[in-house]
Parts: C-alpha cells; structure tokens; sequence
C-alpha cells in the first residue's frame, strides 16, 4: 500500500518530536549535574566560618597583669637607707614600711606640689579629704604617746593625709604624707596605673604642724594583704636586697 504525502508529513513531525524531547531531558540533566558541580566546589573553596572573637577581659584582668611602677614618674628607688622599707624609727620604736622620696634622693624634683600617680590599676579603699593637721601641741604628744610603738591608728596620724589602693592582686599600695588629694579620687573609684591621684606633700609631719610646707616628701608603702596587719614590700631584708627586689619588681625606673 502506498503512503500518502500527508502520512511522511505526519511520520516526520513525530520523529522531531521524540528527538527533541530527548534532547530537551538529556540537557535537563546535564544543567543538573553542573549546577550540583557547582555547589560543591563553592562549598569547599569557600572560606571556613571564623571562629568569634574571644569576649574583651575585664578591665580587673588587664590591672592584674599590668607590672608596677613608682609613683613619681621617672623617679629611681631612694639610693640612702634610711628612705628604705625596713629602716629603723627609733622615734615609735619601729621601722619604716615603705619608701621615702625626698628632693635629691629620687632622680626627680620632689617637692611641695609633685604630682603623685597610682602605681597599679586598682579600687580606691581611702582617701583621707578631711585630714586636719595637728596643732604643735598636738604633734609633740602623738610623738610621745609612739614611742614605744604606734597603733594602726596613730600610724595613720602619722601618714597625714593618705590614699590606699586596692590591687586586683590582693596588694594594697599606700601614698602618705599628700598636700592633696586629685579632685576625682574618692573610695570606690578605680583607677588605672599612672593615674594622678595626689601630690607631694608634708601632712603628719612636724613642719606641717608648724605651719610651714618645707620637709615635702612622699611615703610609698606596698602591703600584701591588709595594710599594717600584712606584709609590706621589702619586710625583714637588708638594704641591697630590697633594692634588688625592688629593681625587678617596679619597671620604668631611672638610672
């Protein structure tokens, strides 16, 4: 039987069809594979997912680790033995707890109105703004009443006017003898190392008694634990080895 033309026409159209379906699927699968192709050479050249930044320290830990220094910028350790933690005060029947800073002993002009800094960060735990010198009268019988020792709180008579610092390290530093006391520093506040606190002065002493700002000088005490119930710094050693101690321990010290 012979084919209409019609029928070839109908027969070719088909054929095109199943040809293009074919091909329509097998690129559907190739834009498959190439797109999951994709995906995993993105997922493994991307960059790994940083891990989060560690949360800041507290500002106590970053005191902790912060070294000492003395608190008269640029000053050297007191080179007369006398103005050493340990020297005898043979006046109260004791020793000297901490150093003494006095003008030509310290690498530093000491004198009345020096600006005085924290030696480390810490909290404030006094400071003495209603120090009321004592008159002459009074002076000549706290002197007479130490003289076979001092109590904490005549010591604190004896200071004058004070600031006690206490460290994230569980030290307490001790600055006495002040003429002043910086505006901000009250107890509580915190401060950072070589944050004024204070200036040099001569409160507790027998000059300032009198009425005169001559004798200026700075008391640097540095106690473990509870002050005059601790230990302080340099307790119980000869002078040269409280200077090597100290030499170590304090950074930033002058020639």
């Amino acid at each position: 039987m012979r084919l209409k033309p019609g029928w070839y026409l109908l027969m070719l159209t088909a054929l095109y069809a199943l040809l293009a379906t074919y091909a329509w699927q097998r690129s559907e699968r190739r834009l498959a594979e190439v797109a999951a192709g994709c995906q995993v050479v993105a997922q493994a050249e991307a960059p790994a997912t940083p891990a989060p930044a560690p949360a800041p320290a507290h500002p106590a830990a970053k005191e902790a680790n912060l070294a000492y220094v003395l608190p008269l910028p640029g000053a050297c350790l007191p080179k007369d033995p006398d103005h050493l933690p340990g020297a005898p005060r043979r006046y109260r029947n004791g020793v000297s707890y901490g150093f003494v800073f006095t003008e030509g002993d310290a690498c530093v002009p000491v004198v009345y109105g020096t600006g005085v800094v924290a030696a480390n960060g810490g909290e404030v735990i006094k400071a003495d703004r209603d120090w009321t010198p004592p008159t002459p009268e009074e002076f000549e019988k706290l002197v007479a009443a130490v003289a076979e020792g001092a109590s904490p709180e005549q010591m604190d008579r004896l200071r004058g006017r004070e600031v006690w610092i206490r460290h994230p390290d569980g030290r307490v530093s001790v600055y006495a003898h002040l003429s002043k006391i910086a505006p901000w520093v009250e107890v509580g506040v915190r401060v950072l190392r070589g944050d004024w606190i204070g200036n040099v002065g001569n409160s507790g002493t027998r000059a300032e008694a009198l009425g005169g700002k001559n004798g200026a000088r700075l008391l640097f005490e540095l106690w473990q634990g509870e002050v005059g119930k601790g230990s302080f710094f340099g307790q119980d050693l000869e002078p040269e080895e409280v200077l090597k101690r100290a030499r170590a321990f304090f950074v930033h010290l002058a020639e």
